[in-house]
């Protein structure tokens, strides 16, 4: 099984080029079937996660053009059935975005239950609820773990969530966009991610306003149409190489950016006491010194996002003083600090809260990656750790990194992977 070796201590350095979001590719792929005509997809990130959507897409007769490593052209006019099963779409969580796509352009579905990182409870009862509202009076799970819905017409609905959720506001927007009528989903989802699927699916000829705000209006249209489209910039790998700054006392500039998107990570690293450079697409992290505490909770956007939660607990293992980090969308996110504690953290967890006594360093050790985040945090701890780290489960992190360790490497970092102890005593040897 492949892993990173990593040995630590060396500040990272230089600049480094941001991906498309994978949270708003994957959306936007689902999307992407719902017309019979060419679509073209630019800034498509290369990762695991985007994999495995286009191969339920093409399973089910999607056609798929890739025209280079980030730019695909999508076709869906054979699409001969509706059903989407199999083991390898259990890996991702974003499948059920196929739900909405199907439903919305043939008014049925089925596809299994989505898997994705074991972070916590992330029912689909408000995705259920909003396919009910629009028409879909069967929609549910049914034996097998199959998640249908079935509908003679769809027609417009005032939906309001009960909580916000990112998954439920794309899923209905996408089931909605061609039913009868209006549709008005209240307490929505208001992530740069949403915003950009809704940009595409009006590209496309939607008609949709509000995006980004908590109140999302649909007009429903008789059809979609091709187009071409480039995703947004990926806020989280972003903030990841920006707190990979931090935590290295680093001087990282990360490019292909939306600042905007990044202000509630930019402000806490200039609490925790880093200068923040922004210029039109590119923001500068610069850490002199050691870092300072804070308190931080995560909240639906824009506040700071759960996605970056474990990046900077890593960040504030190393402060001075006592910091305080409080989740608030997922439960089961805190499974990472039995591993930070190996390398010599001194975190207490509280229910859903992380009490933090800053240390002096973390000392290398054999960790492993249980989730997607959370790995690429452990990494970011390795990079500030004395000696040598080995992390297990990288393909958690190659769900949303694409060519994490190279990035790495071209910054500075000691970095590589591996798949056998002869290849990192070799590293071991010639990195000294």
């Amino acid at each position: 099984m492949e892993q990173y070796v990593i040995k630590g201590g060396a500040p990272l350095v230089g600049d480094v080029e941001i991906g498309g979001a994978k949270n708003a590719a994957l959306g936007i792929l689902a999307a992407s079937t719902m017309t019979d005509e060419t679509v073209l997809i630019e800034n498509v990130p290369d990762v695991r996660d985007t994999k495995v959507m286009m191969q339920a897409m093409e399973s089910i007769g999607v056609i798929i053009d890739h025209i280079d490593r980030h730019t695909i052209k999508v076709n869906g006019r054979n699409i001969r059935s509706q059903i989407v099963d199999g083991d390898y779409i259990k890996r991702i969580r974003a499948s059920y975005y196929l739900i909405g796509a199907l439903l919305g352009k043939y008014k049925s579905a089925e596809v299994t239950l989505p898997g994705g990182c074991n972070i916590g409870t992330r029912p689909i009862d408000q995705h259920l609820k909003g396919f009910k509202a629009l028409g879909a009076k069967d929609a549910g799970v049914v034996g097998g773990g199959m998640i249908v819905a079935h509908a003679d017409h769809l027609k417009g609905a005032h939906i309001y969530l009960d909580m916000v959720t990112v998954g439920a506001t794309i899923n209905l927007m996408l089931a909605s966009v061609m039913a009868e009528g209006q549709t008005i989903i209240e307490n929505a989802a208001k992530e740069p991610h949403v915003v950009d699927v809704a940009n595409f699916l009006n590209c496309m000829g939607a008609n949709i306003k509000g995006a980004g705000t908590d109140v999302i209006r649909i007009k429903g249209v008789e059809r979609l149409h091709g187009t071409e489209y480039t995703i947004i910039p990926d806020q989280i790998e972003a903030g990841t190489f920006m707190f990979a700054a931090a935590v290295t006392k680093g001087d990282v500039t990360v490019r292909n950016v939306i600042p905007k998107h990044l202000e509630s990570i930019s402000a806490k690293l200039i609490e925790i006491g880093c200068e923040i450079e922004e210029s039109d697409d590119a923001v500068r992290v610069v850490a002199t010194g050691r870092l300072d505490h804070t308190h931080v909770k995560t909240l639906p956007y824009p506040g700071f996002p759960t996605d970056m939660q474990p990046q900077i607990t890593v960040a504030l293992g190393l402060a001075t003083g006592t910091s305080i980090v409080t989740e608030s969308i997922f439960e089961n996110r805190f499974k990472y600090v039995d591993e930070l504690i190996r390398m010599g953290a001194n975190i207490k967890v509280e229910s859903s809260t992380a009490i933090i006594e800053g240390v002096d360093k973390y000392t290398g050790a054999g960790i492993t990656a249980p989730d997607l985040r959370a790995g690429a945090a452990l990494v970011i701890a390795a990079l500030a750790a004395d000696g040598y780290t080995t992390v297990d489960d990288i393909r958690y992190i190659e769900r949303g990194y694409e060519d994490f360790d190279t990035k790495l490497r071209n910054l500075g970092a000691m970095i590589e992977k591996v798949d056998n102890d002869r290849d990192i005593q070799k590293f071991k040897l010639r990195v000294g």
